[in-house]
Parts: structure tokens; sequence; C-alpha cells
């Protein structure tokens, strides 16, 4: 790596480093401009490029670099030879990491101007709309320079400070649309391929293979330069190598694979084994002799039956107790296998009965007993933006984690047990099996040891290619396993009317184990109440049907029918599981509801409980272990009441309406139970502390602990009567009398952050919408808009529905503001059809937050929801030109983000002021030029209504901001209105073709000039001229044309009194002074206020060429002196330009020993500056006095000397 040095006399050379002993240094990032106007690596190398106009970028970086305390800087364009294709490539390869190495990055904005004079308003307005708008933000490779230095530093062309990156993070941010954390230095390998390649999309490169090559930092690859391959083999390169870094680099800590596993698990994993009973103690055993079982354990028939097995059976038959058998008998005599498991239960939550369940539990299994299998992790694009265990895995992830897990298993042998089948969605257990015959034809063909044994009932029947079938009915093992149990648990004796029993109930079972299950506990509680006469007549009541069992057992007395119905209800339709302690309150709630109040464990203990919902359900629920939930003991008891309507039958009031009328009565227990008065009670305030504190967190213990329900009731009481509306039974009038204020303080109660609380205010219209309640919304009985805004944090009812992902209460909404329904698609007119769409393209999430200060028709035009604008227009009282805070209206918003068709539709409104102006005088015309809207400034213009040449508080008009902008088409749609003032000027004076020759916008200029209507000799404030600007900036392009125009005085002056041709020397800018000098008409020697000629300014700042140019024409007087008193040749000799002063000395014409005002001579400027090489030039004319004396009596010598 080379740097460059600045010496004490303030030259740069260049060092090579090598290894790992670099030194601190600075870096530049800036826009190249035309390769002959940067220096290379040969002018360093060769004492050239000082003429150049890109030494200053430099000079500028090694001279600030010093300022900061670095001895040495590194810029692209001379440190690295590119005639060298091995040296560029290696360059470019490290590109990224030498700029993350930087102490300090400076970024040479060379389109940015900023006067040092300006007060910080003044240089706001002209810098800050040119840096959002610089070239460097378009530039490929810029793209690395912002992210990978720590430090990254803003300057303007003049070199003076802007800011840096930490300080205009929101700014660059909204340039770049590139995520906060990544300027803030997260790495990059935490963000997704598809966001980092997002960053770039709109980016571009001189050389289209660059659109790639520049992103080999950004994704931490290395690979091969080949220039002329194009752009579509060149990113299809850099595609594989990421994919392949991806897979062969370790991009995650332990740490991070650690928190990864930790996110898999789930609070039911495994809850479902641990509740089976374990198989009786002489049942099952008849499984590991069976030649299925046999034939899949054999290694040697794999071919055959690629390791799956197959159990089917009834309802209740005892699939999930034969495979609760078979995993644990797998663990006594498996010892060199890996056992991993998985029991579906239909009865639980969603994971729990849901393939994404199923692979979490699988994989976390696997990685848990085969720790290296953790690498599988680094496929993943983006896995470490994971906060405890919140990740949210899919389905295809979790696949391809699995899948590779297990290719990756060597000579490890996986047996894997899934219980229950027929208790998942069909789709989805389709997809697992598809999935499982995938994963073992492949580990079939790579030698991988992968066995997998299922259990379901015989529906949804799925075939597979391969595979052994298992079927409990008819096993002679199974059969046995029913005679055992009866010997066993038949606790009625030995008698012959016994045996009798026992046989009668072998033949009628049907190889059902539930049913006799069940009806062993009927027989034995008969027998315990000494009836044995009458076991054989209870046998025949009973029925042989597993469902009619269940109906018998739920008709045969009644006694606590109102329980039984509600405890049925509750297991069946609660939101979820319910702990024994909610559905003892729940139901209570519910046939006793002036009973409930404050739980006092040492009145109702854990006992009492247990044995109420038992009697409640008439044993047909049971209580898991882990957590402690109640459930049906079978999923055929759900199958009974639900599939064959057992429950309409055995209530025939609920038959036309069961789910309505059950989530009725569950509404209605919730509703009860929220009347318990815990504020009195427990001595709360009604205002309760702050979420999130110590206080809050032990007030919700407290009300937890005394009403198990209240949580509960609370968060779903809204959810049982939506689902009551959407089942057909009304809910106006409980809609009506809902219980607001009351509810309001038991959520706030129970809330754990602040922001998550609601007023005292809040409407139920907008509660609603927040917790996606659409059928609640359809029935709302009240006027209220969804667009009235409320003190709530989204805001309005919409805003909320929209802000948590309820998309069914928005379509809700919008139909009942809209007074048609969506479904009648016919409407070619219907706005709020685009609903869908809108919503999955929204920006409002759930951070979004409702400023006070502004309205829903600000919001609905800045996010594009034409649909929601459409519907606001067609009210009444609407102020369409509502201002917010910075005086934006609605259509300044629409305009600023360019949504054309809420602007079309704000606009046929025929009321909008089309001309309103925000705090800083900006008009909906300026926002949409601003932001390069072009469709959306066509429709403002076509309007005819929009005074195209409104000022802003700059005094700008939108054709200046669109020639400071870079925006020819923009700037073409204003010019052709012919309305524009095209010599319009600012607070500064500037015209917007003042604009386009500071800034270099070639194509605009020839825009302007090609109307034939500008001022093309008009002056500033500063009194400069467009051909000044343009010479002053070096655009040569436009100083041609200008020039061409010959209405241009080439020898105007500013209020410095310099002409074009001083700025261009002074600058360096060798084409333009040669143009200039080309036409013949330049005053060659014109001074300035301070006196100094062109040739002055060319050697003070050391520009041979230009120099050089200005002496060949025989026409400049070299020892002209400035107000100092000093020539050119005393600038050149006092700054050590050698070559400038071997030019001046070879004319013949200079005055070696000419004085300036203090006495100095030339030979006494370079002796005190130290410029031996200078000192040698003038004395080797002969002609110089060694012995001249200054004011002060110096000699050349005594300035050597010091």
């Amino acid at each position: 790596m080379r740097l460059l040095q600045l010496d004490d006399k303030g030259e740069c050379s260049l060092v090579a480093f090598v290894g790992n002993k670099i030194p601190p240094y600075a870096i530049l990032s800036h826009s190249w401009e035309a390769d002959s106007n940067e220096v290379t690596f040969q002018d360093l190398m060769n004492g050239r490029g000082k003429d150049k106009p890109g030494y200053r970028k430099i000079r500028f970086c090694a001279e600030q670099a010093a300022r900061d305390g670095l001895r040495f800087s590194w810029i692209d364009t001379c440190c690295i030879d590119k005639s060298s294709s091995a040296e560029l490539q290696e360059a470019i390869n490290s590109m990224f990491r030498w700029y993350q190495n930087a102490q300090r990055c400076y970024v040479y904005l060379s389109d940015v101007l900023r006067n040092s004079s300006d007060g910080d308003d003044l240089g706001l307005l002209r810098w800050k709309p040119a840096f959002r708008n610089s070239r460097w933000f378009t530039r490929g490779w810029t793209l690395q320079e912002l992210i990978a230095p720590a430090s990254v530093e803003f300057f303007s062309r003049e070199e003076i400070y802007l800011g840096n990156k930490t300080s205009m993070e929101k700014t660059v941010q909204e340039i770049t649309g590139i995520a906060i954390d990544a300027l803030r230095g997260k790495p990059l390998s935490q963000f997704k391929t598809d966001e980092r390649f997002m960053w770039a999309e709109k980016r571009e490169t001189t050389r289209e293979e660059d659109q790639a090559y520049c992103l080999l930092g950004i994704f931490d690859v290395q690979m091969p330069l080949l220039y002329g391959e194009g752009l579509k083999k060149a990113m299809r390169r850099l595609q594989k190598e990421i994919k392949e870094s991806l897979v062969e680099e370790s991009l995650l800590s332990e740490e991070q694979k650690q928190t990864l596993l930790d996110s898999l698990k789930f609070e039911q994993i495994g809850v479902r084994q641990m509740n089976i009973k374990n198989a009786h103690g002489k049942t099952c055993t008849w499984l590991l002799r069976k030649s299925e079982y046999l034939d899949w354990l054999d290694s040697t028939k794999r071919g055959e039956h690629h390791g799956f097995l197959w159990i089917k059976g009834k309802p209740g038959t005892g699939k999930s107790t034969l495979m609760k058998f078979a995993l644990a008998n797998a663990r006594k005599t498996m010892h060199d296998k890996i056992l991993i498991s998985f029991f579906f239960n239909a009865r639980g939550e969603d994971l729990e009965k849901s393939t994404t369940g199923t692979y979490r539990s699988l994989l976390l299994q696997l990685l848990k007993r085969l720790p290296f299998l953790r690498t599988v992790f680094d496929t993943l694009e983006s896995p470490v933006p994971i906060t405890g265990t919140d990740h949210q895995w899919s389905n295809e992830t979790l696949k391809m984690l699995l899948e590779d897990a297990i290719l990756s298993l060597g000579g490890y042998s996986v047996v894997c047990f899934i219980d229950a089948l027929d208790e998942c969605a069909e789709e989805q257990i389709r997809d697992m099996v598809s999935f499982f015959e995938h994963i073992d034809e492949l580990a079939v063909s790579t030698g991988i040891h992968f066995q997998v044994c299922f259990s379901s009932r015989h529906y949804p029947h799925i075939t597979i290619k391969n595979g052994l079938d298992l079927v409990l009915e008819g096993q002679e093992g199974h059969t046995q396993d029913i005679t055992n149990y009866l010997e066993s648990e038949l606790k009625i004796g030995q008698s012959r009317i016994a045996q009798q029993v026992r046989s009668e109930l072998q033949g009628k079972a049907s190889g059902i184990f539930m049913w006799v299950v069940l009806v062993t506990g009927i027989l034995n509680k008969e027998h315990d109440g000494g009836r044995i006469h009458a076991l054989r007549r209870r046998i025949q009541e009973i029925p042989s049907d597993l469902h009619e069992l269940f109906r018998n057992i739920l008709t045969r007395d009644s006694q606590n029918r109102d329980e039984l119905r509600l405890c049925i209800q509750w297991v069946l339709f609660a939101k979820q599981p319910l702990s024994p302690e909610q559905l003892y309150f729940a139901i209570l709630s519910g046939v006793e509801p002036e009973t409930v109040s404050i739980w006092d464990p040492g009145d109702i203990d854990r006992d009492v409980i247990e044995k109420f919902i038992l009697n409640s359900s008439k044993g047909l629920t049971e209580i898991t272990s882990t957590p402690q939930k109640v459930q049906f003991i079978h999923e055929s008891v759900r199958d009974f009441l639900l599939k064959e309507n057992g429950l309409s039958n055995i209530w025939p009031d609920l038959e036309n309406c069961l789910e309505g009328q059950s989530h009725e009565h569950l509404k209605q227990c919730c509703i009860n139970y929220l009347g318990v008065d815990i504020f009195a009670t427990l001595k709360i305030l009604k205002s309760p502390p702050r979420a999130s504190t110590p206080q809050a967190a032990n007030i919700c213990k407290a009300v937890d602990t005394c009403l198990p329900f209240i949580e509960y009731a609370t968060n779903n009481a809204l959810y049982h009567a939506n689902e009551a509306q959407a089942g057909g039974v009304p809910q106006k009038h409980f809609l009506e009398s809902f219980p607001l204020p009351q509810w309001v303080q038991f959520d706030n109660l129970l809330q754990e952050h602040e922001v998550h609380r609601h007023s005292v205010d809040v409407s139920l219209l907008y509660l609603l919408g927040e917790r996606n309640m659409p059928d609640l919304i359809k029935a709302y009985p009240y006027p209220t808009s969804c667009l009235e805004v409320e003190k709530e944090h989204y805001g309005c009812p919409v805003f909320a529905a929209m802000a948590t992902g309820s998309k069914d209460a928005v379509k809700a909404l919008l139909e009942n503001l809209a007074a048609q329904p969506i479904e009648n698609q016919h409407y070619e007119d219907n706005t709020i059809y685009k609903y869908y769409e809108e919503c999955n393209q929204t920006e409002i999430g759930r951070d979004f937050t409702f400023s006070k200060g502004r309205t829903i028709l600000s919001y609905s035009a800045e996010y594009g929801y034409k649909s929601i604008v459409s519907l606001i227009l067609k009210g009444e009282n609407m102020d369409i030109d509502s201002k917010d805070e910075m005086g934006q209206t609605p259509l300044s918003w629409a305009a600023r983000k360019g949504h054309e068709a809420v602007v079309a539709l704000l606009l046929d409104a025929g009321k909008v002021d089309v001309d309103s102006k925000d705090q800083n005088g900006q008009t909906p015309l300026w926002w949409a030029v601003r932001y390069r809207h072009k469709a959306v400034v066509a429709l403002l213009l076509n309007t005819t209504k929009v005074d195209a040449n409104l000022k802003d508080q700059y005094g700008q008009t939108p054709l200046s901001w669109a020639v400071q902008y870079r925006n020819e088409a923009v700037a073409k749609l204003l010019l052709d209105t012919g309305k524009v003032d095209v010599n319009s000027t600012d607070r500064n004076g500037q015209t917007p073709l003042s604009w386009a020759a500071w800034n270099g916008h070639e194509a605009v200029a020839k825009l302007l000039l090609d109307t034939g209507k500008v001022d093309v000799d008009s002056k500033d404030h500063e009194g400069q001229t467009p051909l000044l600007r343009a010479a002053q900036s070096g655009n040569v392009v436009v100083v041609e044309m200008l020039l061409a125009t010959d209405k241009v005085d080439v020898n105007s002056t500013d209020q410095n009194g310099k002409a074009p041709l001083s700025w261009a020397a002074q600058q360096g800018h060798g084409t333009v002074v040669r143009l200039l000098l080309y036409i013949g008409k330049v005053n060659i020697d014109l001074k300035d206020r301070k006196g100094q000629t062109p040739l002055s300014w060319a050697a003070w700042n050391g520009h041979e060429a230009v120099a050089k140019l200005l002496l060949d024409t025989g026409k400049v007087d070299v020892n002209s002196t400035d107000q100092n008193g000093q020539t050119p040749l005393l600038w050149a000799a006092q700054k050590g330009h050698k070559k400038i002063v071997q030019l001046l000395l070879n004319t013949g014409k200079v005055n070696v020993n000419s004085t300036d005002q203090y006495g100095q001579t030339p030979l006494s400027r370079a002796a005190w500056g130290g410029y031996k090489a200078v000192v040698e030039m003038l004395l080797a004319t002969g002609k110089v006095d060694v012995n001249s004396k200054d004011q002060d009596g110096q000699t050349p010598l005594s300035w050597a000397a010091q």
C-alpha cells in the first residue's frame, strides 16, 4: 500500500508500506473528474501534475490530515499504479479494507459550494440543496467509501467543513436509502443480500463491470477483474462468490449460534408427548416383533422402504401410546443412533399443531445432540437481527436448515418419530411428507442413515413412493394389548360374570383402545357400587361406537348441564387453551356471575378446581403437565363434538348457529368477569403507574394472582364478540353497552409498555381497528368515521388497523366509510378496491406515531393512500389545504413523495391551492422538482393555475432548483410552458444560468441558452456573471457555450475585480484559460482589487501549464506588481514553485531583484522558505544581488540561516 507523505515544505511524495506495518492515515473520497484532470501515479513519480485541477484535492487531503495530526494520506487517483493490472486488481479487492482502516475519511464534494464568509443561514441555503444532489451520492465506488470508514467528514469545494456521517446521518440516510445501522458501523453481514444490492441500485459507474466490482467490499468477497466481460457476467460471478462465501465462511459467533438455537424453542415444545399416558405394562411389546418394524430397522432393506414406516389406525386405537412406547424403547436400545421426535396436538397452541413447530422442534433436538451441525446457521442471509427468542422462522428456512443438517450427518444415524399427522392441516402435512421423501431420497443416494416413523389415522390418505405400512386394526398383538389391559385395569374380580364381561368388551371394542379405557372406568364405577349383577346389562347399553360413547357420557345424567356446556365450549372455542384456574373462573362467570370475586386459594384450592373441571366435563378433559392447560382427553372428542355435530345434537338450540352462539356465551363470561371491582378491593389507583416500572409490574402480578381470568377476559372479550357476529349472532346491543371506560382501565393496567396504553377518550372503533375485529366494525352502530383523529398513538382507527397489520379491519373500515362493499368489483370507480395493493405497500408500521399537528388527509397524501384520499375528498367540512407544523399541505406531501394518483385526485377536487407555500416558501411544484418527480411536475403545470415563478425563502424558483439538481427533464418541462422567467434572480442575485454555469450542468445550460431569452451576462450580488462562475469552476463545456453566444463580456469583473481569466488562472483551469486566450478579446494583464494579474495568480498557486499559456502569448507584463509590490516571480519563489520560476527566468524579461513592500527580493523569499532549487536557479542567472537587504536589514543569507 502506498501512502502520500507531506513534508515540511508542503511537498507530497509516495511512500510504500508492506504487510501490517502501515502507519495511521487519512483517506480521500471524491467524484472523479475527467481522467486528464486527475493526478496519476505516473504524474507524481515524474514530478508532474501540480497544474492539473485534481492536484487541489491531493493538497487538501494531505493538509487536512496534517491538521488532524496524521502524516500520511491515501487517494485512489495517484496511490495506485493503474497501468499495472495486477496492482489495480489487488487494490480494488482491498479497497473496502483500506477505507475501513483509515483514521479519517474526507469526502471532497466538488459540486457543493460554500463561501467561508457566509453566515449559517446563507450557508445552508447555498450548500444544503447541492449536498443532497451531489454527484458523489450517485457513484458506485463511493458506496463503500461512505459505509466502511468509522469517521467520514464532508467538505465543500472550497475545503470548508460541512459536517460528518454521524451529525448528518439522517440526511445521508434520506439521500442514499442506506439503513442507519449500516451507517453507524453495524456489520454488513447482518443485512440481507437483497438490501445491500438495493443500496447500490441507482448508483452509476463509468465502466459497466464496475457496477459489480464496486460491491466486492460490501459483500466481503474477492474475485478477479475481467474488464470487457460485460455487466451480466460480472454480476453473475459476484453473486456466485456471495453465495459461496455464505456457505464456506462462518459468519456467526458461537454466541450468535446459541441465540439462534434458543429461538427455535417454544413454550409447548414436547408437551404433547409428556401428556400421553405411558403404555400399560403388558401392552405394545408386540410391535417389536412385527415384520414391518423389523424390516424398517434392517439397514440392508433401506433400498426397498427408504427408511419410512407409517403406522395407521382408527381414532382412539392407541397410536400415540404406541408411538410413545416405540420412542421409549428406541432410547433404551438404539444407543448408536440420534433420536428426534414430534407429537402433533390439535388441542394445543399453534406451534403444537403446525409443521412450523415440527421443524423447529426436530432441528432444535438435532443441533443440541450434534453441536457441530450448528454451522448450518451460517447459510442464513441475515441471522443476526435477533433479540432474545423473538426470531420469526419461516417454513422454507427451517426446511433448508433441517435438510442441510441431515445431509451433514456423516457417519451418524438419525431416527425420527412423528405422531398424529392427522392433527395438523392436510395441506401442511402433504408438504411435510413430500419434504421428508425428498430428504430420504438424498440420504439414500449419499449413504446418510435417516429413518422416519409416522403415525396417523387412515384419513387423509397420502401416498408415498417407498415405505412400509402397519395398520393397527386386526393386528393380533394389538388385540392382545386390549386383553392385557382389561385383565389388569378392569377391577371386577375373576368371577364367571367378570370373565364374560371382559370377553364381551373385547369383542365390542373393535380395536378402539380409547373406547376400552372409557368403558373400563364406567364399569369399575358400577362394580364399586356393588352392582356387579348389572355389568352385562350396562355393557349392552354402552354404544360400541366411540362417538356414541361420548354422547352417552355427556347425556346420561342431567346434573350441572350449564357447567358442562360452558366447559365444552371453552375447551373448543377459547382463543388459546386455558389453565385450570382460568377455566374454573370462566365457567363460574357464566353460570354464577354473582359469586365471582377475588380468588383466595385458601378457600378454593387447586384440588377443588381440578375436581370441578373433571365433574363439569364428565371426565372428557384432562390437565396437561407443563404448562398446565385443560384439553380434551383425545382428539376424537373434538371430532365428535364438531365434525359429527355432537354438540348441536346434544344442545339443539345451537344447531343453526353453533360457533356464533358458543362465542356469544364465552363473550358474556368475559364481560361478567370484568365486572369485578379490583381497584377498590385491591386498593389500586385507577390511573396506574407508568408501564415498565417495577411498581406497574408488581400490580400486574398481584392482579393476575387474585384474578386468574382477568387478562384473558380483557384481551378476548372483543375477540369472542367478533366471532359471534361472524357466526350470525348480532352484536349491536353489545357494542352499544360495551363498558369501554372500565375495559380501558383493565387494559392499561395489564399493558407492559406505555405506548400500548390508551387514553380515556379512545373510541371503541379505534380499538376494533387496532385489534382486527372486522365483523364488529361492520356492525358498529355509530356514525363515527374511521378517519376521525383521536388522542391515540396511531391517530385514527384506520391508521391503527394499518399500523398493526390488521388488514381485514382496514377493509371493513373502508367499506363502512365508502358505504359500498369492496366485493362489488363492477364499480369501475371503486377507489377502495385498490386497498390491498396500498396496504401491502404501506409505510405505516407499529413504530408509526400520528403527529398532532397533521391531518389524516395529510398522512394519506404522504403515503399515497389514493382510496382514503378519495373518500376524504367526498366528505364535507374537509380542509383540503390544512397545513402541518412545517406549513406543508396534503398536496405538498403528495408532490414531495411523487404520488401521481393522489396529486391528480387533489387537483381534480378543484378546491386546492396549488401554490400554497410552507414555512420555507416551498410550493407543491417546488417539492416535485426537488425530488425529480417529472410526472407530478407535468400534472401541476397542466393545471395552468400554477405560478412556476414563485420564489421560496431563498428567492429561488422551481427552475432554479431544477438547474441545481441537474434535472434536465424537469427543467425542459418548465421551459416548455413558456411562462417561466429564465432570468429570475434569487437572494444572491443568481439566475438559473448562473447556477448551471457554476455547477457545470451542461445539458441544462444548453436548454436555457436555446430559449434565446436568457441574459448571458447578468451579474449576481458578488458581481459574477455566468461566464465568471463557469471559469471559476472549470466547466469547460459551459464556457464554450457562453463564448459561442458572442454576447458575453470576457473582461467583466466581479466585486473582487476578478475577470474570468483571473479565476481560471487562479484555479488552474488550463483549458478554460486556453479558450479565453483564443478568442483574443481578453485583457491578459487585467488586475483585480489586490493588483494581481492572471499570471500572478498562476504563479502563486503553482499552475505551471497556465503560466506557460500566458507567457506564450508574449503579451503579459512579467514584472507586474500587485498592491503588496509582489511580482509573479516573487510569488513563485515564495511558494517554491521551481518550474514556474524557470519559466519566468526563461523569458529573459523578469527583474530578478524586484522588491515587494517589505524590501524582499525573490532570492530572499526563496531563502526564507528553504527552497534550495529556486535559490540555485536565481543565483545561476548571475544577476541577483545576494547582499540585498529588506526593511529589517535581513539578507538572503540571514533568512536562509534562520
